[in-house]
């Protein structure tokens, strides 16, 4: 993996140098992202703030490679500024940030070796307490050119609370290899701080604030199998099911 988390400036000098292409599922346009943000936006940004989402979304639709702060800027109307990095910092007070996933939040990760700038994903679907699906750009792997845009990317929780502070990415297109444990700060809500989040189903046990999957897809048991199986080799107390 290379180098992620640029900000705007540099997102723009590399617009139009190549078409982007996204993995998982069809390029999606602007119109499918909003309604994949699954908060309403109800936070006010200052014209710098909303400038800078408004640069995000024409530098989306525009030819080349992205980066994931416009990306993720873009998709969530997040008028947080700076490199991935800051992003965490750079919510508070402005918006709710927390320790458990929700579809349209964003995970921050912090800076780390070999990703010095940090990364920002979009948070696409929430399958369990351990599994989240992302969307996110600029993430490099094998076979994946830098500024692609990738979908439903699988992010699994191997921190020993349980509380998304240490994740593994599936690399590549692969949907049974895993990367190294890339340390991480939270999600960042859509929403102003000290507000409650939409209602969401109630999960076995009586904890709320996640969502799960009706049914499995199909061919979901093999990598059920495997998640349990990269979960029990790092010795937490977790078991994936379906």
């Amino acid at each position: 993996m290379g180098s992620w988390g640029l900000g705007s400036a540099q997102a723009d000098a590399t617009t139009g140098r190549s078409t982007r292409e996204a993995t998982k599922q069809p390029r999606i346009t602007l119109q499918q992202t909003a309604s994949r943000s699954a908060k309403p936006q109800n936070v006010k940004l200052n014209p710098v703030r909303r400038a800078a989402v408004e640069a995000s979304r024409a530098a989306l639709v525009s030819p080349g490679p992205i980066s994931c702060v416009p990306y993720v800027r873009a998709v969530t109307g997040m008028g947080i500024t700076g490199n991935a990095h800051t992003w965490w910092d750079g919510a508070a007070g402005l918006y709710a940030r927390g320790q458990r996933p929700e579809s349209g939040s964003v995970l921050s990760f912090r800076s780390s070796g070999g990703m010095r700038l940090g990364h920002v994903a979009v948070v696409s679907r929430v399958v369990d307490k351990r599994e989240v699906l992302i969307d996110h750009s600029n993430w490099e792997g094998p076979g994946i050119r830098k500024g692609t845009i990738m979908e439903d990317v699988s992010v699994i929780d191997v921190s020993d609370r349980n509380d998304w502070t240490a994740v593994r990415v599936q690399v590549g297109r692969s949907d049974e290899a895993y990367g190294r444990i890339y340390p991480t700060n939270g999600f960042i809500y859509n929403r102003a701080p000290g507000s409650r989040p939409p209602s969401q189903p109630m999960m076995a046990g009586g904890d709320v604030g996640l969502e799960e999957l009706a049914e499995a897809p199909a061919g979901a048991a093999p990598h059920a199998a495997h998640l349990s199986e990269a979960l029990r080799g790092l010795n937490l107390d977790a078991t994936i099911t379906r």
